[in-house]
């Protein structure tokens, strides 16, 4: 009988072992996000949660998978990006924090500065809506193009170009292929996490780079009814940590940039 007793205790120390830590599942794209989730996982695990990562490169996935609750927030995107996932599929999804800028950049292997940039050069862009404005804004920047005065900038089209003086000609595909497309094409403008991916170093590789007041900060998303949850305010509390704020200024030397202010 005393085995019996010693037995299931053993049994329900290890259940309460196994239990004692809460689950929190997020979609988030590999680099850096992954990475950045991964600084401040232990924080998490001292705090009773347990960080699960379930890494994803395809955009149409993530915000998806919250809605549908097979995991608890995401962070792959930014604000515009979100904005119009919401009006295209309904979701009830709402930031959660914001924690770094990736500067969208211009690369390319056959040309080593703008001004070298000849007529009728091919130009690979983001085909996701919002990041398509995006790179087009950032060639209007550099002087490549101008673009027409519309009522939403953030989700202009190459229809939106009033001027191509050197006769650009734009390709449109999904994100994370165009570092492989920079054999095949002139000039590809690709976000930072992909860019880091491809072993590129945005800083030194980059022709041109998006400008550090961009409105286009990588956000952590979570369902709209979840936001007061005591889990994801304190894995917020985690992203927002004078410890992850010195990681992104450590590692990444200007590749990726705080989007807030570490807390005291």
């Amino acid at each position: 009988m005393k085995k019996w007793l010693i037995l299931l205790n053993l049994v329900f120390l290890c259940c309460a072992c196994n239990t004692s830590n809460k689950t929190l599942k997020i979609a988030a794209t590999s680099v850096p996000h992954a990475d950045l989730l991964e600084i401040v996982k232990e924080d998490l695990k001292n705090e009773g949660i347990e960080l699960k990562i379930i890494e994803i490169d395809d955009y149409n996935l993530p915000n998806r998978m919250l809605q549908e609750r097979q995991v608890d927030a995401n962070f792959f995107q930014h604000k515009p990006f979100l904005e119009e996932q919401i009006k295209l599929h309904r979701y009830d999804l709402t930031p959660l924090a914001a924690v770094h800028l990736e500067p969208l950049g211009i690369y390319s292997v056959n040309y080593k500065s703008l001004d070298a940039i000849k007529d009728s050069s091919v130009v690979a862009i983001p085909q996701d809506p919002t990041n398509e404005a995006r790179a087009l804004m950032l060639l209007e920047d550099v002087g490549l193009i101008k673009l027409k005065e519309v009522k939403n900038k953030y989700l202009i089209t190459t229809l939106d170009i009033d001027d191509n003086p050197k006769g650009l000609r734009f390709e449109e595909l999904d994100a994370p292929y165009l570092p492989r497309a920079l054999v095949d094409v002139d000039l590809a403008i690709i976000p930072s996490n992909f860019a880091l991916q491809a072993k590129l170093d945005p800083t030194k590789d980059a022709l041109a780079l998006e400008s550090s007041d961009s409105p286009y900060a990588n956000i952590v998303v979570v369902r709209s009814g979840d936001m007061n949850r005591e889990d994801l305010q304190k894995l917020k509390e985690a992203l927002s940590s004078e410890k992850l704020y010195q990681h992104i200024q450590d590692k990444y030397q200007g590749a990726i940039q705080p989007a807030f202010s570490p807390e005291e």
